[in-house]
């Protein structure tokens, strides 16, 4: 017996085909758009001793100023010991402060710093260029189509998270504050 096979296991030696409501070329083009999309991000938090724990952290904080540790938790769906271990490193390296809630002094706001301002840009910047390159080669006009897929990719249960996002993208587009 080979020492990689396990006792009465034989090896398939076939590969896993589309078909059977697989939709495997897409879950593959997911696969490698992710690690592409993360890439760029995780050179960069390398450099700090941070991961992409850190990098959602920093992007939600930064997109919802004020943002609760309780809200966060719902946000990332993570445990709060993960939550604590990454907050702590950001809170210990100026890139987000922590202030007690005004009426509830138990809650706990999340507000970026200038430094985790700038590293949050320093993350979005490679993305959004990938992003808009991506959508060139698609097509502009798809950007909505593109959208709502994704959107439909999300828990129905948990995409009302995605409404509550505040939507700048006008506004950072014509350089114009958002009406909101």
């Amino acid at each position: 017996m080979n020492r990689h096979e396990v006792a009465g296991q034989q090896p398939i030696r076939t590969a896993l085909a589309r078909g059977d409501d697989l939709e495997l070329d897409l879950i593959e083009l997911l696969f490698f758009a992710y690690r592409d999309f993360t890439s760029d991000p995780d050179q960069i938090l390398s450099g700090d001793g941070f991961g992409r724990a850190h990098h959602r952290v920093l992007h939600f904080v930064n997109r919802m100023p004020g943002l609760t540790v309780a809200e966060l938790l719902d946000v990332l769906k993570i445990t709060k010991q993960s939550l604590a271990r990454v907050l702590k490193q950001l809170i210990d390296t100026g890139h987000i402060v922590q202030v007690q809630g005004p009426r509830d002094r138990r809650q706990r706001e999340l507000y970026p710093t200038q430094k985790g301002r700038e590293l949050a840009f320093a993350l979005a910047l490679p993305q959004s260029r990938r992003i808009r390159a991506a959508l060139r080669e698609t097509g502009e006009d798809r950007r909505d189509v593109i959208g709502r897929f994704l959107k439909a990719m999300v828990d129905p249960e948990l995409r009302a998270q995605i409404d509550r996002l505040p939507d700048a993208r006008s506004s950072e587009r014509d350089g114009e504050p958002s009406d909101d």
